[in-house]
């Protein structure tokens, strides 16, 4: 089994950030230095992106498991190996397994060269995964950060995110402007203010609460009995 790998961020990144915004500085030297693995292989990255959509990370962690045991690496040719039955068996929706199938199937054919996404900005990465059936911003977002390591991404799509900034800043909700204000303020190392936003969602800091109002429990109908 390989040694894992993790996010590479130094002194520069956490002394600039801490300059930038002292909310947030204070909030990471609580939290110390977050060691938060990566995926250097790109497919095995962005089939593991496809798995995480829109369900938690414990979740994706208990199904990425059940991948490796079925297939014992994820490639390509692992995948085309199994149906997507076989797939879907591991806790993922049919959906996703035919999605998993299809990008799998266009690597090997070679209409899918992940490789070209290294000499690509991140804009271009976004716009190019976004015509693959299946991927969308979200999805092209985590591959830049945890199998491409790009310094500067932090994804208005990831509601823990979202969570993290309501959170450390006291706000009820985090609006497209106020997003952009904070990503503005951390570029260009918005990615490792990422880590800390993720870890401040998952209570990594317990002062700290979601001020997002609660819904209200739906009302119970009143029925108008004739008597």
């Amino acid at each position: 089994m390989p040694d894992l790998q993790y996010f590479d961020y130094g002194e520069k990144e956490i002394q600039w950030l801490k300059a930038r915004d002292p909310i947030l500085g204070a909030a990471m030297d609580e939290i110390g230095y977050i060691n938060r693995p990566v995926i250097p292989d790109m497919f095995t990255a962005l089939v593991n992106a496809i798995v995480g959509q829109q369900i938690s990370t414990k979740a994706q962690v208990t199904i990425w498991n059940r991948m490796l045991e079925k297939c014992s690496s994820i490639t390509p040719e692992s995948l085309r190996a199994i149906s997507a039955e076989e797939l879907q068996s591991c806790g993922i929706s049919m959906r996703k397994a035919l999605y998993i199938k299809e990008i799998a199937d266009s690597v090997l054919k070679g209409s899918l060269n992940l490789r070209l996404l290294q000499t690509m900005s991140d804009e271009q990465v976004c716009l190019h995964l976004g015509q693959i059936k299946g991927i969308g911003v979200w999805t092209a977002e985590m591959l830049l950060i945890f199998s491409l390591q790009r310094p500067d991404v932090m994804s208005w799509y990831d509601l823990a995110i979202l969570r993290g900034l309501r959170m450390l800043y006291h706000h009820r909700k985090i609006t497209p402007q106020l997003f952009n204000k904070y990503k503005r303020r951390y570029s260009p190392y918005a990615t490792v203010a990422s880590l800390y936003l993720w870890a401040i969602a998952g209570g990594a800091c317990q002062h700290l609460v979601d001020y997002q109002p609660k819904k209200a429990a739906p009302q119970k109908k009143k029925l108008n009995l004739i008597r």
